[in-house]
């Protein structure tokens, strides 16, 4: 049985403030889906992150009121949490007295990064590297990933929204993964999605529609049931998607190499070409993805 594990970086919809929808997947073979969760835990527990999400967005930002603290990089762990805390819980207390949309922007950030603040800007980095080149290491592990520019995409054209083709190149390389990889004896595969109440049902229909009359690109034989959604917060694996698929968009929309060049790794190839991660958009793209798809 393969495992793949699907999450988004960048927003659908053209009013968004990203230019590219990126949904990727990683693919873990369920005999070793406990050596790798292992692997993973060790990174978490070297950094106290045990019960901590790994989202990369909110990882990866400045923290101000952690940089205003005198000494905080010699503070230990369990210091500078409490520091951070008893600032952040001082300020909560003004926001909430006048609450407007700055406000609940500050609350949100404080809300989504309480889990790191233990941590300096640069040991975040190095979290979120050091996970990189472990997810790079797993041989038995394949990224699939399609990264639509929403500039390109044109809704007239397409048959499905930005999500839906997303969704349907996802569930079709991974349906021709399973048939290539053993051809004689194809393992089944079950998609783990991040859970999202209207993608959840949208994507459940659209599962239901794949399996019955296949997708644009194949016939649906080997990738079982509807998709599983889970909370991102607690299956360490989706965690790990977030991070290629932030990765990827990164890479196409600020050309940061460093994290893509690791995660990419773990693309599918046949001969010289990748096949499981595609740029939708305009032939004349020079970027790594087009030049070896």
């Amino acid at each position: 049985m393969q495992l793949c594990y699907i999450d988004e970086s960048g927003t659908p919809e053209s009013t968004g403030n990203t230019s590219h929808f990126v949904l990727a997947g990683l693919s873990i073979p369920d005999e070793f889906w406990r050596f790798h969760l292992t692997q993973l835990e060790t990174i978490k527990s070297k950094y106290d992150l045990q019960e901590a999400e790994i989202h990369v967005a909110w990882m990866a930002q400045r923290y101000r009121d952690q940089e205003s603290v005198p000494g905080f990089n010699s503070m230990t762990f369990a210091d500078r949490r409490n520091t951070v805390g008893i600032q952040r819980t001082r300020k909560v207390k003004k926001l909430k007295q006048n609450l407007n949309g700055k406000s609940r922007k500050t609350l949100r950030f404080f809300r989504r990064t309480n889990d790191y603040i233990h941590l300096t800007l640069q040991e975040r980095r190095q979290v979120i590297t050091e996970i990189a080149k472990l997810i790079s290491s797993w041989d038995d592990v394949r990224l699939f990933a399609e990264c639509i520019d929403k500039g390109f995409f044109d809704p007239a054209r397409s048959r499905r929204t930005i999500e839906e083709q997303a969704f349907e190149q996802i569930v079709s390389r991974f349906e021709h993964f399973l048939k290539a990889n053993h051809p004689r004896d194809p393992h089944y595969g079950l998609i783990i999605h991040d859970n999202n109440q209207s993608v959840a049902e949208k994507h459940s229909k659209l599962m239901k529609t794949f399996l019955s009359d296949g997708t644009l690109w194949t016939h649906i034989d080997y990738v079982i049931e509807t998709p599983m959604f889970v909370d991102s917060e607690l299956t360490y694996m989706v965690q790990m998607a977030d991070l290629c698929a932030y990765a990827i968009r990164r890479y196409i929309e600020n050309s940061e190499s460093q994290l893509f060049n690791l995660v990419f790794q773990r693309a599918q190839k046949r001969g010289n070409r990748t096949v499981s991660v595609r740029h939708f958009t305009k032939n004349s793209c020079t970027c790594t993805i087009c030049r070896s798809h």
